[in-house]
């Protein structure tokens, strides 16, 4: 029973795993803000009959402020860890060009970040190599389908 990996589509993966890395830059970058409970009374329509609701505002406000941070941050560890387990310039083309600042554009990375520079055609293998290896990990943590970033087969 020989099992291939996957055949990928490049920009498909590209895509899907540039905005689970922007996910990611947007969760540390932007703080929580946490909810508060309302103190004050507010006139609420009630009709007759019975609900079977219960509700209770500060319960719910203290499980979303406990929870929300809790998911960021599991959500954050899990990128730093699947990037952690890349190559060496792997590792460095992903946390300086998506893990970092908005501002930062391939070319800096090939031409300043990388030593020595590469070419961008050699940029750009690493970097699809980097998505294709992330894209694996992703995908056994569920965050991302392979089927749908798979080639498609034309028969003509």
């Amino acid at each position: 029973m020989d099992k291939l990996l996957p055949e990928l589509d490049r920009r498909k993966t590209q895509t899907a795993v540039e905005a689970l890395l922007e996910k990611y830059r947007i969760y540390k970058t932007i703080t929580f803000e946490a909810k508060e409970a309302s103190i004050t009374a507010s006139y609420t329509e009630r009709f007759h009959g019975p609900t079977n609701v219960t509700s209770d505002q500060t319960a719910q406000i203290a499980v979303h402020n406990v929870d929300v941070p809790a998911a960021r941050r599991a959500y954050c560890e899990m990128i730093e860890t699947i990037v952690e387990r890349l190559g060496e310039r792997e590792r460095l083309i992903i946390r300086e060009r998506y893990m970092k600042q908005d501002d930062v554009f391939d070319y800096k990375v090939y031409n300043y970040i990388l030593d020595p520079p590469v070419s961008k055609d050699t940029y750009t293998k690493i970097r699809a190599r980097a998505f294709y290896k992330m894209a694996l990990a992703f995908a056994d943590r569920g965050l991302l389908k392979l089927e749908e970033l798979q080639k498609r087969v034309t028969v003509g």
